[in-house]
């Protein structure tokens, strides 16, 4: 049974939300401001819904001091058209997000493809380590290093590393990677993708030869580059 915490201060909402993610064999725990939600952190937390507007510490923030110790998957519940709010959560680690108004189904399918994401690199131990070039990475124990040192990634930018380095040197569309890694399909204007990718390149150190090593080919997608 997955334990998620529900961070929001629309009481009525997360009381309705409760009542579904229960009913669907989920274990609730809710806090109704930021403070609150950092202090109910702990490590059988498997996932966080997080709203963005909230008083005392909004949604941005609390994430922000989330990711400075926990890793923990978190899906950003945002205003409808908020673009900003999205793209500063992507910024700051957030997995994914999702607008309000949303159905209980669309919530459900983002929550199941988020622990499904990551139970599968829990549950990766057949797999010792992948390796491509400096990078190499662990799945069972959810790290990766270049150049040998230890990368400080996400869940959702550890999966996506993990899926560059089994296809090196092969186009992926952003289709593709929304598909396998973020477990959805690509929705007119989502930046989700992009932004992780870019948030990986920041903490993969430069190449000796001082090339990229994710490409971005233009209207296709991206690629793990390779060697001469």
């Amino acid at each position: 049974m997955a334990h998620i915490l529900l961070i929001d201060d629309d009481i009525e909402l997360t009381s309705l939300l409760k009542e579904v993610l229960t009913y669907e064999g989920y274990q609730v725990s809710e806090a109704n401001d930021g403070e609150a939600g950092l202090k109910a952190l702990s490590e059988d937390i498997d996932l966080i819904l997080l709203d963005v507007m909230m008083p005392k510490l909004n949604g941005t923030e609390t994430l922000k001091r989330l990711r400075e110790n926990w890793e923990t998957p978190v899906l950003m519940l945002t205003a409808k058209g908020e673009e900003i709010d999205r793209v500063i959560g992507l910024e700051l680690g957030a997995d994914d997000y999702l607008p309000k108004p949303f159905s209980d189904r669309e919530l459900l399918a983002r929550i199941r493809a988020i622990l499904r994401r990551t139970q599968n690199q829990k549950n990766s131990k057949s797999q010792e380590s992948l390796s491509y070039q400096d990078i190499q990475v662990f799945p069972g124990k959810q790290e990766a290093y270049c150049l040998g040192e230890l990368l400080d990634l996400t869940t959702t930018e550890f999966a996506l590393l993990s899926h560059f380095i089994q296809h090196p040197g092969q186009t992926l569309t952003k289709e593709t990677l929304s598909l396998d890694v973020l477990g959805k399909r690509l929705a007119a204007f989502d930046r989700a993708i992009d932004m992780h990718v870019s948030n990986l390149r920041k903490k993969l150190p430069e190449r000796s030869d001082g090339k990229a090593r994710i490409k971005t080919l233009r209207g296709r997608g991206y690629l793990l580059v390779e060697e001469d």
